[in-house]
């Protein structure tokens, strides 16, 4: 069984539907239309253009070229995470990006090598595939725990600096505001999962399925990269707010000003 393909004016009738949410900006008066369209329109570009490129990368199926292209997809979702979460990107990006780096590549390593295990276990079409699902999801929590935690020690300066008084360690005193950022950030996978299967088909098996895949292997697959989002979520979010409170605080504890974005 072969994927229907989509002919062009099914995707003209697609693309047309943007009006209607654009009709109900309007009608509220929401100034949305013009970040609605020009997202859709980057959205068809970048897509489109990955799409050859990938192709490309997939025929060719070099184990450097994949791993370069792994590192550049994770440079580029780090720099949009730290813009997103409103701080400098000049002084995160670093750790940050070592926090993605660990995250992502530890457990996709797991997955391929132990779970998948393809010929070559480089291969293109699973390696940067299932990269791409763990770490766009990766990307969500990491802005969603960013930014909470320090918006957070922003907003509630005069608690923060009353631990600092009572002698906790800036760790202990940013802890409180640590818990809640990653909750955030995590709920909304967990919610996922809890309603996966009755409320919602995920994406991963709704592609398999419209490719022809069984089932119960479509199934089995959907559990395992969820488990793998999960799992490197959580590593990522917690990561990111250790070398946070590491390069965001001065010796006394205080947060320094130029992590925030200008």
């Amino acid at each position: 069984m072969t994927t229907i393909d989509l002919p062009l004016y099914g995707m003209a009738v697609i693309i047309g539907m943007l009006g209607i949410p654009a009709l109900v900006f309007s009608f509220l008066g929401l100034p949305l239309n013009r970040a609605l369209f020009t997202g859709a329109l980057r959205m068809i570009v970048q897509l489109t253009l990955v799409g050859l490129y990938l192709g490309y990368i997939f025929d060719l199926n070099n184990i450097f070229v994949n791993f370069a292209w792994l590192l550049v997809m994770m440079a580029v979702a780090n720099t949009h995470t730290i813009r997103s979460a409103h701080l400098n990107v000049r002084h995160f990006f670093a750790g940050s990006f070592l926090a993605i780096l660990t995250g992502t590549t530890v457990i996709l390593f797991i997955f391929v090598v132990t779970v998948i295990r393809p010929e070559p276990l480089y291969d293109a079409r699973y390696l940067i595939p299932v990269g791409g699902m763990i770490l766009g999801n990766c990307l969500r929590s990491n802005i969603l725990t960013l930014e909470r935690f320090f918006s957070a020690l922003r907003k509630n300066r005069k608690e923060y600096q009353t631990y600092l008084s009572l002698g906790a360690t800036t760790f202990e005193a940013a802890l409180p505001f640590a818990r809640s950022a990653l909750s955030a950030a995590v709920t909304p996978t967990l919610s996922t999962m809890a309603t996966m299967g009755i409320v919602s088909l995920p994406g991963m098996m709704t592609g398999q399925l419209l490719g022809g895949a069984v089932p119960l292997i479509a199934i089995k697959y959907q559990v395992a990269i969820m488990v793998c989002i999960l799992t490197s979520s959580v590593i990522t979010a917690t990561l990111n707010i250790l070398f946070g409170i590491r390069f965001g605080f001065d010796g006394y504890g205080n947060v320094l000003e130029r992590v925030y974005q200008k």
